[in-house]
């Protein structure tokens, strides 16, 4: 199979503005998935992909109802060849709310083609880049595939998932009921980035992630500050205090057993990271920082990488609309995620932090804490050999060496492959610091598309030899 290569890298090529175009139609669908408003969305997103499938010439794709959004599953062949590697592919079609909608300068569901200073031609939208554009490489790399050689070289399923954004919680019971659908030898993740726009990279470790909600309660009634001022129980005085308390000076966490277990990178992995030359002034002079406000003595990559976080994502309490309103809240709350490095425990942490908070309180104040989604940070084996091979092709695509990278982000879903199917994954992205995910006018570079998806078909080819 691997001499068709060069045709199926011609296809790709000679395909691009249809492949564009492709793209556009699903970012086009405002697939929302935390928002119940887009509930019906989110099922055209899933109907689109499977469609797409179906026309690639896979054998099976289907949509699978889950207790939340749907998933999209599918198969490239009716029956597998012993010998043959069998690989799951996976991505999401559901992206982040647009909100705030007033800072897009075009509306964010409809994708335009920009020139960037930096990055020559851009796609601009929600989804763009996470995780629209880069599914689409994979999904374009197999239809060049099927398109020239009739097959892939490999044996691929594929999963797309429509709540990877709200924290996946429809995942434990899809695996349950369809696990045996999709198991695989190993994993192909495209939801990560490269190392620059020059330079493409195989992410082998990601940070874990837990959650949790903080509230405050106090008076049984929003109180006036004039009459009640004083005497009353401020929540949102109580839970400000309380959660400037959870760092020192320094910017270590406070709680009680939040480094247990944590395990530092080997020396081997540092002496890669070191090599890569990192420019944390540059890294944080891109989004209008100088200081690095993380733990002391470690550096900005260490920070950014290789350290445990407790950052709070959102605070609310008492009046909040246009003008004055002289009230004392009866509550106020917190909204926090911990990013976690191996070792740690995402079930125990969201407790240790209840515990720290419920020791603060003052007289008249309780406070409920609702923990939320939690998964552990992931290591994959750099010697495993699908690592070397997407490597390798990597470095043919893009004319120099892909070097090994860790991600400061998490993906729930890579920790619930290895725990409850067994299967290593392999990460290979092609986004860029700058694509805004996450914010508005998100981006996605089209050499990255491009290149992404010739990329892909490198790897496909790789793997089959």
């Amino acid at each position: 199979m691997s001499s068709h290569l060069p045709a199926v890298l011609a296809a790709l090529d000679a395909s691009r503005d249809a492949a564009v175009a492709r793209w556009f139609e699903l970012l086009r669908i405002p697939s929302v998935s935390t928002d119940p408003a887009f509930k019906a969305d989110c099922l055209r997103a899933a109907e689109w992909c499977a469609a797409q499938l179906r026309e690639m010439g896979f054998h099976e794709a289907k949509v699978v109802a889950t207790t939340g959004h749907p998933m999209v599953v599918a198969h490239d062949r009716a029956v597998r060849t012993k010998g043959v590697p069998h690989v799951l592919f996976y991505g999401h079609y559901d992206v982040q709310p647009a909100d705030p909608l007033e800072l897009w300068t075009t509306p964010p569901f409809e994708p335009r083609l920009a020139d960037d200073p930096d990055n020559g031609k851009v796609v601009i939208a929600r989804g763009a880049c996470d995780d629209k554009g880069q599914l689409s490489t994979f999904l374009e790399a197999a239809r060049a595939w099927k398109q020239v050689a009739g097959d892939l070289p490999i044996a691929v399923s594929v999963l797309l998932e429509g709540e990877e954004e709200c924290g996946s919680p429809s995942v434990p019971d899809f695996f349950d009921k369809h696990g045996h659908e999709i198991k695989a030898d190993y994993v192909l993740v495209c939801d990560t980035g490269q190392w620059n726009k020059e330079t493409p990279g195989v992410t082998t470790q990601l940070r874990g992630i837990c959650s949790t909600e903080i509230t405050v309660h106090a008076a049984n009634r929003d109180l006036h500050s004039g009459r009640y001022g004083g005497p009353a129980a401020n929540p949102i005085r109580v839970l400000t205090r309380i959660v400037a308390a959870m760092h020192d000076e320094t910017g270590r966490i406070t709680i009680p057993g939040f480094y247990d277990g944590l395990r530092m990178p080997d020396d081997e992995t540092r002496r890669n990271w070191a090599a890569l030359n990192f420019d944390g002034k540059a890294f944080l002079g891109g989004v209008g920082l100088s200081s690095p406000a993380g733990e002391a003595n470690f550096t900005i990559m260490e920070q950014a990488l290789a350290r445990p976080t407790l950052e709070f994502n959102g605070i609310g309490g008492g009046y909040q609309g246009v003008g004055v309103k002289t009230v004392i809240p009866s509550k106020a709350s917190v909204k926090i995620t911990c990013r976690l490095v191996p070792g740690q425990n995402p079930k125990a942490i969201p407790s240790a932090i209840r515990r720290f908070v419920e020791a603060r309180l003052p007289d008249d104040c309780t406070a409920t804490c609702e923990a939320g989604m939690g998964s552990d940070a992931i290591v994959i084996d750099p010697k495993l050999p699908f690592v070397s091979k997407a490597q390798a092709s990597l470095s043919d695509e893009w004319g120099r060496r892909a070097p090994l990278l860790a991600v400061g982000g998490s993906i729930p879903i890579v920790t619930a492959f290895k725990e409850s199917l067994g299967m290593d994954s392999l990460l290979v992205g092609f986004g860029l610091e700058d694509d805004k995910v996450h914010s508005p006018n998100e981006k996605y570079n089209l050499s990255s598309f491009h290149k992404g998806a010739r990329s892909w078909a490198r790897i496909l080819a790789k793997l089959g030899a």
